[in-house]
């Protein structure tokens, strides 16, 4: 398997060349995205391949369920370093329907450390429980279910010292919030997305 892998990469990295013989010097020669996504480790959906873009056009942060933990070191990390160093202007989180980890958090059985990982999905089922009754079956209540969980992830990022720092000094970083269908291969934005002074603003009412 390493070995098909392996040759795998040598077809793409010479057919790139021949496509672009200057591509890889591009890229080395430094990193520009325009886009920090946070999303979901489930292999089926890679940033870049499914928003269409280039290595190089997007920084990325991929967690089991793409949850927001405001203790995640690993990706304030990564926001820290998009927002500030590669002075990113677009951040994405994204959700997908069929969501394994969210599934995961709607069971009542053991799923070792994801259980506290996805603790803040089972909080957010709680919170809706009302919303999500109403929904048609499992399979449309564990969907809707991804979607809170990308909304919430929007807030969250957006809570976070690191935007609001970068808010504060005029940085024009906004957050948006979308979700993948496995079953068509398209992205829906949940029209979420908030910018400067956004909670500024809600604080004041």
């Amino acid at each position: 398997m390493l070995e098909s892998l392996l040759a795998r990469n040598i077809e793409w990295s010479a057919a790139r060349h021949d496509a672009d013989p200057g591509y890889f010097a591009r890229l080395a020669a430094l990193q520009a995205p325009e886009f920090f996504w946070i999303g979901c480790s489930d292999s089926r959906v890679p940033a870049n391949v499914v928003a269409g873009l280039d290595p190089g056009e997007v920084f990325v942060h991929r967690n089991v369920a793409n949850v927001v933990h405001s203790a995640d070191l690993n990706l304030l990390s990564a926001l820290e370093f998009a927002v500030e160093a590669l002075k990113v202007r677009e951040i994405i989180v994204c959700g997908h329907y069929g969501c394994g980890g969210v599934k995961a958090a709607t069971e009542d059985l053991p799923h070792g450390l994801s259980d506290h990982w996805l603790e803040p999905i089972r909080r957010l089922a709680r919170s809706y429980a009302v919303d999500l009754a109403a929904c048609g079956d499992d399979e449309d209540r564990r969907d809707k279910l991804a979607e809170l969980n990308v909304i919430e992830g929007v807030r969250r990022v957006s809570e976070t010292p690191i935007l609001q720092k970068a808010w504060a000094r005029g940085a024009d970083v906004r957050v948006h919030g979308l979700i993948y269908g496995l079953k068509d291969g398209r992205l829906r934005n949940l029209d979420c997305s908030t910018g400067p002074g956004h909670f500024v603003e809600e604080t004041a009412r």
